[in-house]
């Protein structure tokens, strides 16, 4: 059998090779990466000009309760992918900050129940409106063709990531952690269990 070597052009009208086919998705695999620590850093320099005692982790604990309302302790852990002692003294510095609101479940005494302040709402609503900017800015940089392509690409992404079920939030879910605040009941058309903001909420 002959070898085919990876490097010879494909012939037009030719099906691509497997290997042409895994050399594309690695490709687009580093260029994904790469944007996301383009992100990353965006996402930094946003907190840094808003509030620079806050840590990124920190900024997605209250991203979580600003688009998911009050969460349970245990939740906030999960969907963090941290052990509730870590996220205990996460809660703790921002409620100390006076960032957010910790108080038991009336339903659960053993439960703590988390949810954004209005100064913590309003820390989220600065880093996003700074990060929305620069992203912004990045994007009015690129050729029109570069960001005509940008957008169908953008969404098959997210599309396949839903397919997936991939959710930073999905975890909160799966463990019922959404709790219905009757101080600050969701609207109507909100899913059961809690809140849903924009995805631009989403860390």
């Amino acid at each position: 059998m002959t070898r085919q070597d990876p490097d010879r052009p494909q012939p037009p009208g030719e099906p691509p090779s497997r290997a042409d086919l895994d050399r594309e998705a690695e490709e687009v695999t580093l260029a994904v990466m790469t944007a996301s620590r383009l992100l990353v850093a965006v996402s930094a320099r946003a907190l840094a000009s808003t509030d620079g005692t806050l840590t990124l982790p920190q900024l997605r604990a209250l991203v979580v309760l600003d688009t998911c309302g009050p969460v349970k302790l245990a939740a906030m852990a999960a969907t963090l992918g941290v052990n509730p002692s870590t996220a205990l003294r996460m809660v703790e510095r921002l409620e100390s900050a006076g960032l957010i609101d910790r108080r038991t479940n009336p339903a659960n005494r053993r439960e703590v129940i988390l949810s954004l302040t209005p100064a913590g709402r309003d820390l989220v609503e600065r880093v996003l409106a700074h990060r929305r900017t620069e992203i912004r800015a990045l994007v009015q940089r690129l050729p029109a063709e570069a960001r005509a392509g940008l957008v169908p690409a953008l969404k098959a992404l997210t599309e396949a990531a839903h397919e997936m079920a991939v959710d930073p939030f999905d975890e909160t879910r799966r463990v019922g952690g959404l709790f219905d605040d009757p101080l600050s009941p969701a609207p109507p058309d909100a899913p059961q269990g809690g809140r849903r903001r924009p995805a631009d909420r989403a860390s």
